[in-house]
C-alpha cells in the first residue's frame, strides 16, 4: 500500500489570533504572578489555582487554535477526553510557573527546576493535544525534531520564569512578554515540523 506524504497549510488569520491570545495570557500571567506574592494564606492557595487555571487555559487556547490553522487536506476531529487531558497538562504547567514566580527569592536551582517542570508540562500538553488528532492517515515523528521542541520548551520556559520574576511588580512588563510569546509562537512552530502525516488506502 503505497504512502503519500500530506502537505499542509495555514490559516493566518487564526495564527494571529493565536499570537494575540498568547499575548494577553502573558500579561495575565505577570499580572497574576504579583497578585499570588502579595497574598497569603488560603488567599494565596485561591490566587495560585484561579490564576493557573485562567493562564493554561490561555496557553492551551493559542496552542489549539495553532492547531486548527493547520489545515491538512483530509477530514481531522479530536478526541474530547485527550483534549482535555492535554488541557489538564497546561494548567499543571501553570501551577509550577506561579508557584516559582510568587516566591519572595529565586535562585538558580529553583528556576532550573521550575523551567524543566513547565518545560515538560508544555511538551506534554502539545504532544497529548496531537495525540487527540483523529485522521485517516499514520502520523510519524522526526525525533530530533521532537527532542529539539522540547529543549525550547525548557529554555524559553526559563526565560520567561526569570522575566516573570523580575517584572512581577510592574505594570511595563507587556513589552517583554510580547517577546517571550513571539518566541513561543516561534517554539510553536518546530512541532507541527517534528511530524508527518501519510494518507492510508
Amino acid at each position: 500500500m503505497a504512502a503519500v506524504n500530506l502537505i499542509g497549510s495555514y490559516n493566518y488569520a487564526l495564527v494571529a489570533l493565536s499570537v494575540l491570545i498568547a499575548i494577553f495570557a502573558s500579561y495575565a500571567a505577570l499580572d497574576l504572578a504579583g497578585r499570588v506574592t502579595a497574598a497569603g494564606g488560603w488567599t494565596r492557595a485561591v490566587w495560585l489555582l484561579g490564576g493557573a487555571g485562567a493562564m493554561g487555559t490561555g496557553i492551551w487556547s493559542m496552542h489549539y487554535i495553532g492547531m486548527l490553522a493547520f489545515i491538512l487536506p483530509i477530514p481531522v476531529a479530536y478526541h474530547w477526553p485527550t483534549v482535555m487531558l492535554s488541557l489538564f497538562a497546561a494548567i499543571v504547567a501553570s501551577v509550577v510557573a506561579l508557584g516559582v514566580v510568587s516566591r519572595q527569592k529565586m535562585g538558580w536551582f529553583r528556576a532550573l527546576a521550575g523551567s524543566v517542570l513547565m518545560g515538560a508540562g508544555i511538551a506534554s500538553m502539545h504532544y497529548i493535544g496531537m495525540a487527540a488528532m483523529r485522521l485517516p492517515a499514520r502520523c510519524q515523528f522526526n525525533s530530533f525534531l521532537v527532542v529539539l521542541s522540547v529543549v525550547f520548551a525548557v529554555l524559553i520556559s526559563l526565560a520567561a520564569l526569570w522575566i516573570t520574576f523580575h517584572l512581577r511588580d510592574e505594570k511595563t512588563g507587556i513589552g517583554c512578554l510580547h517577546t517571550w510569546h513571539r518566541r513561543n509562537c516561534r517554539r510553536h512552530v518546530y512541532r507541527p515540523r517534528a511530524g508527518s502525516a501519510d494518507v492510508l488506502g
